[in-house]
């Protein structure tokens, strides 16, 4: 049997780490302009822009619970790189639909499209668990989170200058980059899983349903799954919300959020890019998920009642901490799977996380629309941060009930 070459680790590495950076820049560089794309395309004020926000990514969320699974199972058929240079296409043309776009509807379809495609960090973090092992396993993930960092820096602040200028401007930047990274990932990507780790293709297990019951599989990682599943949900308040919060509370300009998407990138390079590599040999998997945790939710309390601008920087740290938890729960997670499953599985972590896209901007949408009308008596437009936290805790409670049924089971 003809057998695929091995990867270089440190070279396929690097290749993931600019694949990531560009797609999270590529959603970080709308992030400043989307809530006055919305409004001037939708007529409407920041609470109604916040929950039409809310609907346009769960719309994106709802493609990728439909098709995440298949993506997940091609790869495990196929290889994980045709995967990721069809999905680098698809985010293309969505952001040139968003860049166009003469009315909120065809905002919609562009998001519809990269939602079918969209399996970029599911099948770039089954890429990174195909050519690790042990501890680096965890460890590797932190390139994720790096890479996020980096992309997040370059992403929101380019977007706020660029959106300065013009609002269409950082869709058409988005829409360069990540044709541009398909075109060099399909000249220099090698495939990271072998054809003798591939598996049959199986319409039974390629669907979300099938992706639930192989996550079912192990019954012990239920807790974590629910657990990883709220995180996301709680992140929301932060990735999609931030925007409209300082722009409601403090006013702030397109020129603020890009400082502070400066600041939040830096901070998430040391955390995930350096500190979690020392972490995790040093803490453990489990004490990684537990601290990380209680960060996300201690920071997110701080800043629901941020009184001035500049203390959103200083909440922005015990947040980003919290960040150490993400490589600990996937590395604890994907210990238990096989090689030749790690495309299903990523892609049944893809689903989870894409149905947190689907509950989470929809409800921090809604809670801040609700908490934000004007003469309301409950104005108060931290309410989402007040639930992020509370998910944030029920999620520690489930870990930690997860991790100790994992324990017995090993013994």
């Amino acid at each position: 049997m003809e057998q695929t070459p091995p990867v270089k680790t440190a070279a396929a590495l690097r290749f993931i780490f600019i694949t990531i950076f560009i797609d999270i820049m590529g959603l970080a560089i709308i992030i400043p302009v989307i809530p006055d794309l919305l409004r001037q395309l939708g007529h409407v004020d920041y609470a109604a822009a916040a929950g039409i926000n809310g609907l346009l990514t769960a719309t994106y969320a709802s493609m990728q619970v439909l098709f995440s699974p298949l993506m997940g199972n091609l790869s495990d058929r196929f290889g994980r790189r045709p995967i990721l240079l069809i999905s680098l296409l698809g985010f293309s043309v969505d952001y040139a639909f968003m860049a166009f776009a003469p009315t909120v509807f065809w905002l919609f379809v562009g998001r519809t499209i990269a939602g079918i495609s969209g399996a970029t960090m599911s099948t770039a973090t089954a890429y990174i668990a195909d050519i690790s092992s042990g501890d680096k396993r965890a460890a590797n993930f932190g390139i994720v989170g790096a890479a996020s960092g980096l992309g997040f820096i370059i992403g929101v602040s380019g977007g706020a200058f660029l959106g300065e200028i013009n609002i269409k401007f950082p869709f058409m930047v988005a829409a360069a980059a990540a044709l541009i990274n398909a075109a060099y990932g399909y000249y220099v990507l090698p495939e990271s899983l072998a054809r003798e780790h591939r598996r049959r293709f199986d319409w039974k297990r390629a669907n979300p349903i099938g992706s639930f019951r192989q996550l079912g599989k192990y019954s012990s990682l239920a807790g974590l799954a629910i657990a990883f599943t709220l995180v996301y949900i709680a992140q929301k308040a932060v990735e999609y919300q931030l925007p409209f919060y300082v722009y409601e509370k403090f006013e702030w300009s397109k020129k603020s959020v890009g400082f502070l998407g400066l600041f939040i990138g830096m901070l998430l390079i040391f955390i995930q890019g350096w500190l979690i590599r020392y972490l995790i040999p040093k803490w453990g998997l489990k004490l990684n998920i537990f601290v990380g945790l209680l960060s996300y939710g201690a920071g997110m309390l701080l800043i629901a009642f941020a009184g001035h601008g500049w203390l959103i920087y200083l909440y922005m740290i015990p947040y980003c901490f919290g960040g150490i938890s993400g490589p600990a729960l996937q590395g604890m997670i994907t210990s238990k799977f096989a090689k030749n499953e790690q495309g299903e599985l990523q892609g049944g972590l893809a689903l989870l996380s894409s149905l947190s896209l689907i509950i989470g901007p929809i409800l921090m949408g809604y809670t801040f629309n609700i908490f934000t009308i004007k003469g309301s008596a409950a104005y108060f437009p931290g309410a989402p941060y007040i639930l992020g936290a509370l998910l944030m805790f029920v999620s520690t409670l489930l870990a930690a009930i997860s991790i100790k049924n994992l324990a017995n089971q090993d013994r």
